[in-house]
């Protein structure tokens, strides 16, 4: 595709929408991601993911389009708090989240099967409608964005004590539970904006996927957000263009919302392998280097007697 076609694409009225709600979404689950990653939640994330399900199925069975926001905060905030409490129970936690993961995101399978046609609106829920998204919905998932960033901006520092010390977090006197509840709320506010958009079951890859990618690419902490924003956005861009040029010139029917998860999945590869083959060859010189070390040394030896 040339420039102008790109343009072209993208003056549309729904993919400027769909372009202004993936770039939001990538932005801000990118960052919140940096912290998830650098914690290990991300079974935590899954788990709240799958728990706001029953909330959005909720809201679209009592109103429609227009009750999936409230339904999928309520259940996000209880989501939150109960899985907070859980995964501070320490031994078993893993096995609290599946449980609460597991029946939450049944009991809205069960909800959303009692109303006529409910296979297009489970699909629907599970992995959105990004070119479909309204003028309303994109104000909704922009602003909930933006109230899940502002709650990760302001405990950054301390959040990012927590990752790389614990212990030293509790002795300086931060409240971890308050820590804990913020970040969860956080994260599943991500989810409540991306279900409408993306679905519930693939915005988890725009908070794990991203920040992996930047683990991979850098070890200094002051690049992980940039660099997974960056790719999060970019992969966006690139997957909404694919989908557009699929449907439109070849005729074939992508899913928008898959096919970015796909550029990140394949961008993550890309990306592993690269960094596999460049730890094997640094490994490969260490070797060589200590062996060359190790000749040199015997040569030394054998001269001096």
């Amino acid at each position: 595709m040339t420039l102008a076609d790109i343009a072209a694409a993208f003056s549309l009225p729904f993919m400027a929408r769909s372009l202004t709600a993936i770039v939001v979404l990538s932005l801000v689950g990118a960052i919140i991601g940096v912290i998830i990653n650098l914690r290990d939640l991300e079974f935590i994330s899954d788990g709240l993911a799958h728990s706001v399900f029953p909330g959005l199925v909720i809201g679209y069975v009592m109103a429609g389009t227009d009750g999936l926001l409230i339904g999928a905060l309520i259940a996000a905030v209880i989501a939150a708090v109960l899985l907070t409490f859980v995964a501070r129970r320490g031994v078993g936690s893993d096995a609290g989240i599946a449980v609460v993961l597991a029946s939450m995101f049944s009991l809205g399978v069960v909800l959303v099967s009692r109303e006529d046609g409910y296979v297009s609106q489970l699909e629907q829920l599970l992995f959105g409608r990004l070119l479909t998204v309204t003028d309303s919905q994109l104000w909704q998932i922009v602003v909930v964005s933006l109230v899940a960033l502002a709650l990760v901006l302001l405990t950054w520092r301390g959040q990012v004590f927590h990752a790389f010390d614990a212990a030293g977090f509790r002795a300086a006197g931060f409240r971890a539970l308050a820590y804990d509840l913020v970040l969860n709320i956080a994260i599943a506010l991500v989810v409540v904006a991306g279900s409408q958009a993306i679905g519930n079951l693939l915005v988890l890859a725009l908070l794990i996927v991203p920040a992996a990618v930047a683990r991979l690419v850098t070890r200094r902490l002051g690049w992980l957000a940039p660099i997974a924003a960056l790719v999060s956005a970019a992969s966006g861009v690139v997957g909404l263009l694919v989908s557009y040029q699929a449907s439109v010139v070849h005729g074939l029917s992508a899913s928008p919302s898959a096919t970015v998860v796909l550029v990140l999945i394949v961008v993550y590869l890309a990306v592993l392998g690269g960094y596999s083959v460049v730890r094997w060859c640094s490994l490969r010189r260490a070797v060589t280097a200590r062996s060359e070390e190790s000749a040199a040394h015997r040569h030394t030896e054998a001269a001096r007697s």
